[in-house]
């Protein structure tokens, strides 16, 4: 990880502060927190397996940080380790001994997906009750993981996808459709074998559903076809997707389709599931280190979720009101949040949900001495862009007008990329590794 922040005098700051975060979230060193092996034994979180009853050992997994998951794993077990396939967004492989790394596309899934997903399954189907299975998921690996049912093209998914990202579905939302069009989400990937199974997740998730990390591909799944289909009306897309989408959803939701792997299954009896990371625990260092760098901190416990440009009145209502003198925290003061929030896409502009949040920010904070807002996505990609997130200040609005460029007609285009990087606001990282959601923070000076 390479980490690059615009050019401040509380540059080494956020620094100290943004990578105390990132460490934190490495899912190498935590996921060798949770396994250790030993002559006769693997301990997984909190359960033993005895080796003598294991024939092999086989690792499979999709997502952002799956790569960097897999060389951990590949630490714990070494010689152990019979086979693996993990599949990552492109650009973020890493390099492995054992287990194969594939790469696919990311958010829209392509044909290299498919193909990679269709060879993870024949892995996971020829083994036997006496094979362990050990599922690495992370953040991406919904788009990760296409493997359409019958009926249903590559084609049907990747437009379904396209109409969901720009509607302003929450990623549960999302996954709720993608479950029902997938042969592997929603308890798939478990009904695909005989194995017993563990699955180590470093959770994107607010909340850490196992059902909604990745969908779930090991994991119960409450919802129904008639959710997805409501879904689909409730953000005006059900006559917008494909009528393969729509016959089949509604063939599910008259019982003529089989329903995901519900919650209670005899299969899932066999299945475990461990989290080894999240957006809490990478909060917790980023707030320990502000607090080390004596600034008065304060730890927002709920979540920023909702429309980007609606959500981040949460940080900038709290900065007027500590500039008026009647805050809950005095200067110099730091505010530490995460969540996910979502943007409802009008037109072709280019950014993120991170760069859509801070922009939305330096309006609301504009004249603001001494302040600055962070907005940064963990796993180094906001949206489709090189940029990680972006840093505004009270003065961004001021030097926008200097240069000519309006920040709010950007905004409503959805096309802050090109205007934060004009600025010099942009977060840069490149792949972190990593993925827990998003980190939000406010400093005042």
């Amino acid at each position: 990880m390479r980490l690059r922040l615009p050019s401040s005098p509380v540059r080494p700051l956020l620094h100290r502060l943004i990578a105390a975060g990132l460490s934190t979230a490495d899912p190498y060193h935590a996921l060798l927190k949770h396994v250790a092996l030993t002559r006769h034994s693997l301990r997984v979180g909190r359960r033993t397996y005895n080796l003598s009853h294991i024939d092999r050992i086989v690792v499979v997994g999709a997502g952002k940080a799956s790569a960097r998951m897999a060389q951990a794993l590949e630490t714990a077990l070494g010689p152990r380790l019979d086979d693996g396939l993990v599949i990552v967004k492109t650009g973020h492989t890493l390099a492995t001994k054992q287990i194969t790394i594939l790469e696919a596309s990311h958010p829209i899934p392509d044909r290299a997906g498919l193909h990679a997903t269709q060879r993870l399954l024949r892995l996971t189907q020829c083994l036997t009750p006496r094979d362990l299975l050990i599922v690495l998921l992370s953040g991406g690996a919904s788009s990760l993981l296409p493997a359409p049912v019958a009926g249903v093209t590559l084609s049907d998914k990747q437009r379904t996808t396209r109409l969901l990202l720009h509607s302003g579905a929450t990623i549960n939302e999302m996954n709720v459709v993608r479950k029902h069009l997938s042969l592997i989400k929603g308890g798939g990937l478990a009904a695909s074998t005989r194995a017993k199974i563990v699955t180590l997740l470093l959770s994107d998730v607010i909340g850490d559903d196992l059902g909604s990390i990745g969908s779930g591909p090991t994991a119960g799944d409450l919802s129904t076809f008639a959710d997805a289909v409501g879904v689909l009306q409730r953000y005006r897309s059900w006559r917008a997707v494909p009528e393969a989408v729509r016959r089949y959803l509604d063939r599910g939701r008259k019982g003529d389709a089989t329903e995901t792997l519900k919650p209670g299954s005899r299969r899932l009896r066999s299945v475990q599931h461990h989290i080894i990371g999240n957006n809490r625990i990478m909060l917790d260092a980023v707030a320990r280190a502000a607090q080390q760098a004596d600034l008065h901190t304060k730890f927002v416990s709920h979540p920023i979720t909702g429309e980007a440009r609606v959500a981040v009145k949460q940080l900038t209502d709290l900065a007027k009101a500590i500039t008026e003198g009647h805050g809950i925290l005095k200067r110099p003061c730091c505010v530490v949040a995460g969540g996910e929030t979502t943007v409802t896409v009008t037109g072709r502009g280019k950014g993120g949900r991170a760069q859509e949040f801070a922009a939305s920010a330096a309006l609301e904070i504009a004249g603001l001495p001494n302040t600055w807002i962070v907005a940064l996505g963990t796993d180094g990609t906001d949206g489709p862009t090189d940029a990680a997130g972006a840093i505004v200040t009270g003065s961004t609005v001021a030097q926008a007008k200097k240069f000519g460029i309006d920040l709010r007609s950007s905004l409503d285009r959805h096309n802050t990329y090109p205007v934060l990087k004009a600025l010099e606001c942009h977060i840069h990282t490149g792949p972190t590794g990593t993925n827990v959601n998003d980190l939000y923070l406010l400093l005042m000076l």
